[in-house]
């Protein structure tokens, strides 16, 4: 947003909001009903929040500016809305409430009226969201921090050029078209097959003519379902690194609270509002393009809400036969709204499932009820925690992959609160802060769950392993774990991390060789091309989640594919913006 010069906007709203939170109505206000809710609006207020008012103020204590919690209940959202487009024209009208300020302070405020309807909006319902979580402060912590990284990221010299591959069938007659979520890889000794899954129940391989069904998931259950929920349904798939000789796909799917007893349960007290299922589906003609099947359920998990359930489901492509990790499943397991919904010991808790990255051995039998095994070298195997662990401390491991160009690193992405995103590398046995970490920050489930507080001498000491990658929410929303790109065809690409924002489809990138534990590497922002095409992929459907995720084939070749409009697309280039291209 252009700022013109002759107005020092951060001075303007703080007079505007000193106004505005000393003159509070008798009774609140329905805000709830008045103010954007969407992710999009609030993410992209923030960042008009930050660029103007955050020096000012904060949610949590009068600094240069008043404090702002409760602002947008205690007032008319109208009233706010004309004394920020035209502040004399109410104090002139005779604004009892805006004259008795004018009184107070003895000047007027320039009008902003340049700003659009929409930045207006957006404006306030980041304020309204943020002052309102200020309520659920009862550990009276301050020192919020609304803006934690301050720093931009950086553009890269580099544009990513993709171009279409496929577009799978829609799922619905209703919006989104569709919900794919997943693309695997699977190489047989005829060549590679790639397969791609829909949250609403199918899985299609992806053949030169055409995708075509290649197992519906939601028509073998009676359980299934894909809501409520973004996340719900056909969550992942992994097919078995022997799959041509022993055909076993693995799948998680949703079904709805106390179909069956669950394996891992919500404690007395507390309501499952779903369960996620880990279903063994077995093919005795691995290599047919139809899939005849049985099926056996290996685990159930109930869950307090419809969110953070399974993620991730898939095998390590780096291990070999013989190897320790060979033929062992992993699965991201989030905190299913447990941090926020008055359970946050459920979390970042060895002795809990929830919050966790979990290692098994499908074909075991040494679990608890006796239907997967648990692997001897696992981290807390004869110690009170549960043996299935691999690491925690995750409130949404959406996406587990690794390097499969040499380094073996393992890279877990976890989606962030309302402040800071991270990808994280793997570790046996490590903890990785949830829910009294988001990022490298603290986060306080007692205090404003909507920002973060920076860390102490005494929360730096504790055992928590910080990110590798970080950014806040000026610059996305939900992180979308990438690969490490390992392919032969586009030789400026290799050695580099591509990953990108959910939401807003922007692409970041870091090269390998920063990404340890112990440090930040480098981020950079990665300009596109479509098609040839310089655009975004925001502008295929503006006003809409991009709901970006990433693949890789066998051979280290990468794609990208948006969710709801089942586009999928293969990368062809990485080069560097020439003088054109840069404008």
């Amino acid at each position: 947003m252009k700022i013109p010069a002759k107005l020092f906007i951060p001075t303007a709203l703080l007079l505007v909001l000193t106004l505005l939170s000393s003159c509070r109505s008798e009774e609140p206000k329905k805000a709830e009903q008045n103010y954007l809710r969407g992710e999009l609006p609030v993410q992209e207020g923030m960042v008009v929040f930050n660029q103007n008012c955050a020096s000012c103020h904060n949610f949590n204590t009068t600094e240069i500016g008043p404090n702002l919690a409760g602002i947008t209940e205690a007032m008319d959202k109208e009233w706010i809305k004309r004394f920020i487009q035209n502040p004399q024209q109410v104090i002139e009208n005779g604004d009892e409430r805006a004259v008795a300020q004018f009184e107070k302070f003895g000047v007027y405020m320039p009008s902003f009226k340049y700003l659009k309807e929409n930045e207006l909006e957006n404006l306030l319902a980041f304020i309204h969201k943020f002052s309102e979580g200020e309520k659920k402060n009862t550990s009276n912590r301050t020192g919020a921090l609304i803006n934690p990284i301050e720093t931009p990221i950086p553009d890269s010299e580099f544009i990513l050029s993709i171009e279409d591959f496929t577009t799978i069938p829609p799922s619905s007659d209703k919006a989104p078209d569709t919900r794919i979520n997943t693309l695997r890889a699977l190489p047989t000794s005829e060549g590679e097959r790639l397969f791609i899954a829909d949250l609403r129940g199918k899985i299609y391989e992806i053949t030169s003519e055409s995708p075509v069904v290649y197992l519906d998931v939601k028509n073998q259950l009676e359980g299934f379902i894909d809501q409520p929920g973004l996340g719900s349904g056909l969550g992942s798939f992994a097919f078995h690194p022997d799959f041509e000789n022993n055909g076993l796909l693995y799948t998680t799917h949703t079904e709805p609270s106390e179909t069956k007893v669950a394996d891992f349960a919500v404690p007395e007290g507390a309501k499952s509002r779903l369960q996620w299922v880990l279903s063994e589906w077995k093919s005795d003609s691995p290599n047919e393009q139809t899939y005849e099947r049985k099926r056996r359920e290996l685990v159930r998990v109930d869950m307090v809400s419809q969110i953070h359930g399974f993620q991730e489901l898939t095998f390590n492509p780096n291990s070999k036969p013989n190897s320790p990790d060979y033929g062992l499943l992993y699965l991201g397991v989030g905190d299913g709204g447990a941090a926020l919904a008055g359970y946050p010991e459920l979390c970042g808790n060895s002795t809990h499932i929830w919050g966790s990255v979990l290692r098994i051995d499908p074909l075991g039998t040494n679990s608890k009820n006796g239907k997967y095994g648990i692997p001897k070298d696992n981290p807390f195997v004869g110690t009170v925690g549960l043996g299935e662990i691999w690491c925690t401390g995750f409130r949404n491991p959406h996406r587990i992959t690794w390097d499969i160009s040499g380094s073996d690193k393992m890279f877990i992405s976890n989606i962030g609160q309302h402040s800071v995103e991270e990808v994280n590398l793997g570790v046996k046995g490590a903890h990785y802060g949830w829910p009294f970490r988001e990022g490298s920050f603290v986060f306080d489930v007692n205090a404003n769950p909507e920002m973060v507080y920076r860390p102490s001498e005494q929360d730096l000491a504790a055992d928590f392993v910080p990110p590798v990658i970080q950014y806040d929410h000026d610059e996305g929303n939900a992180v979308s774990g990438g690969f490490v790109y390992a392919g032969s065809q586009i030789p400026s690409l290799r050695n580099t991390y591509l990953f990108g924002d959910i939401p807003r489809g922007t692409l970041f990138s870091a090269p390998l060789s920063q990404i340890e534990n112990g440090q930040q590497a480098k981020v950079e922002k990665v300009r596109l091309e479509i098609n040839h095409n310089p655009s975004e992929l925001i502008d295929i459907r503006p006003n809409e989640r991009v709901d970006l995720r990433f693949g890789q084939n066998s051979s280290g070749e990468m794609f990208l594919f948006t969710k709801s409009n089942g586009k999928v697309y293969r990368i062809v280039d990485y080069k560097r913006k020439t003088a054109s291209s840069a404008n």
